[in-house]
């Protein structure tokens, strides 16, 4: 593909990386190849170089009261990136933090002695601050923690993201690709959550669709990944938690979206997330909160699109889902039709381990007793997932031990372990430990309080609260967005369904 002395373009060093430590997983974390000859086939998607994700399974709407924090909703391998990125961005504020205990000074911990050079990161740092009389008064607290000035993520996909993106490629791939007209009714004859389309209505582009699913399957109300990733755009990669620890800089936002060359179409990508298309009321909009301090706040940040030769992914992707198409000789006849191919049913999920290990009750539980280290990259998570849970547990009737780490229940629960840090085992700290620094204790006040999950996303009354600033510019983006439906039901439990009433014993 490029002589031996030349160095691959971006897109294509990235893909090579993702794949590299797919293909370092173990086999049973990787879709199935039968005898006769048929397979399995999954999307794949990685934020570089921090982790690698694959799955594509949402659950039903009905099922979301049910799941009490403990079941992924959107297994979409996109969706599950984005998670596993947050889990690895806090567990590196995690460790930072425990480092810090451990050379401060000040603290004599039970496990080492102290240390002369302060901790430190390549991925974070802990964010500059003005002194008090530099402060404006009543100006938002943004959180202590920001990603490295410089530091740029690239999502890298084995296929277009489902929704408004892939839909002239849907047509494309049908027998008849001209888009059919739909009659909608008014929207006082319907409701609103019936506006959401899946894969149909082709005719209708530029609007908020819900993930697809089989016709006779019960529909979901979660958001394409094309649409959850064109709100990105505006709110960044932080989720609601690890924004009550990481500051909105531009490091925060996908800076590029790499993918397959024959996965893109120009058009359907434009009107999804470019400045010229569903979006474009958003150019150079910005909401900084209250009294603007340096670069920090949200802002409309559409990444770049980039592309690799789509005979480079085919040489290193066994298990992309193949074209409907079938070859034709050059005399005209049809090749031999592929292998018969099904969608495959386990999510993977690897994530590399944080600069700074040490051990912690949110972190015990690494999804497998026996951690692969991929590419000389140490393993933080590793875990296999089917329908939103731990591969051996059911989510009909989810449990605590089949909760995957990027659950809600559990990336809470990390959260929390972050604003008390003398929970972790390693540390021997007594107290919190924060109360000295004024933006982790007030990082620790607000989640510290809340009791159900539904107050922890709760936004304080007050105008200093970063997450009223991140509320505002979501409310906005969601409004051009049309068509954006709730996916409400899973907000009222608390950190109690973590309690395992039945321990597997030692």
């Amino acid at each position: 593909m490029f002589d031996s002395g030349d160095t691959p373009p971006l897109p294509s060093r990235i893909a090579a990386l993702v794949h590299a430590h797919f293909d370092a997983l173990p086999q049973r974390s990787k879709p199935h190849v039968y005898p006769d000859g048929s397979r399995e086939w999954i999307p794949m998607t990685g934020i570089v170089a921090v982790l690698s994700r694959s799955g594509a399974k949402c659950l039903s709407a009905s099922h979301i009261p049910r799941c009490r924090g403990l079941v992924l909703h959107d297994c979409h391998a996109e969706i599950l990136a984005i998670r596993a990125f947050n889990y690895w961005l806090l567990t590196e504020c995690h460790g930072l933090l425990a480092e810090e205990k451990i050379t401060d000074p000040s603290i004599q911990t039970d496990s080492q002695p102290n240390k002369t050079q302060p901790p430190s990161s390549p991925f974070i740092r802990k964010r500059e601050r003005r002194n008090d009389t530099q402060t404006p008064e009543n100006s938002t607290e943004w959180p202590p923690f920001e990603l490295q000035p410089g530091l740029k993520l690239y999502m890298y996909c084995t296929c277009a993201p489902c929704g408004d993106a892939s839909m002239e490629l849907c047509m494309a791939s049908q027998e008849d690709a001209t888009p059919w007209e739909v009659v909608r009714e008014s929207s006082s004859a319907r409701s609103h959550e019936e506006m959401l389309d899946g894969r149909a209505h082709f005719s209708l582009l530029g609007i908020v669709r819900r993930k697809p699913a089989r016709m006779d399957a019960e529909s979901t109300r979660s958001k394409s990944c094309s649409d959850k990733l064109a709100l990105r755009q505006v709110s960044s990669l932080l989720s609601c938690g690890t924004s009550r620890l990481v500051a909105p800089t531009e490091s925060a936002y996908l800076a590029g979206l790499v993918l397959p060359a024959d996965e893109i179409n120009a058009t359907g990508f434009e009107r999804c997330f470019g400045e010229r298309g569903r979006m474009k009321v958003l150019v150079g909009r910005t909401w900084a909160g209250r009294k603007e301090e340096g670069t920090i706040g949200y802002r409309f940040h559409p990444f770049e699109v980039l592309s690799v030769p789509a005979e480079e992914v085919e040489a290193q992707w066994a298990f992309a889902k193949p074209k409907n198409n079938i070859p034709v000789e050059e005399d005209g006849t049809e090749s031999k039709a592929p292998p018969k191919s099904k969608p495959g049913n386990v999510s993977v999920i690897w994530v590399a381990a944080p600069s700074h290990a040490h051990s912690c009750a949110a972190l015990s539980d690494t999804g497998s007793k026996s951690l692969p280290s991929l590419r000389r990259t140490t393993t933080g998570l590793f875990e296999n997932i089917i329908n939103g849970v731990k591969q051996g547990h059911r989510a009909t009737t989810p449990v605590v031990r089949g909760a995957s780490s990027l659950s809600r229940a559990k990336l809470w629960a990390l959260v929390r372990n972050i604003a008390q840090p003398s929970a972790c085992d390693d540390l021997g700290i007594s107290g919190t430990g924060l109360a000295d620094d004024t933006v982790l204790h007030s990082f620790q006040q607000r989640v510290l309080k809340p009791s159900t999950y539904g107050d922890f996303k709760l936004v304080e009354s007050n105008s200093v609260d970063p997450l009223g600033v991140r509320q505002e510019a979501m409310r906005e983006a969601k409004s051009v967005l049309k068509g954006w439906v709730r996916n409400s039901g899973d907000e009222s439990w608390g950190l109690d369904v973590l309690v395992d009433p039945q321990k597997r014993k030692r």
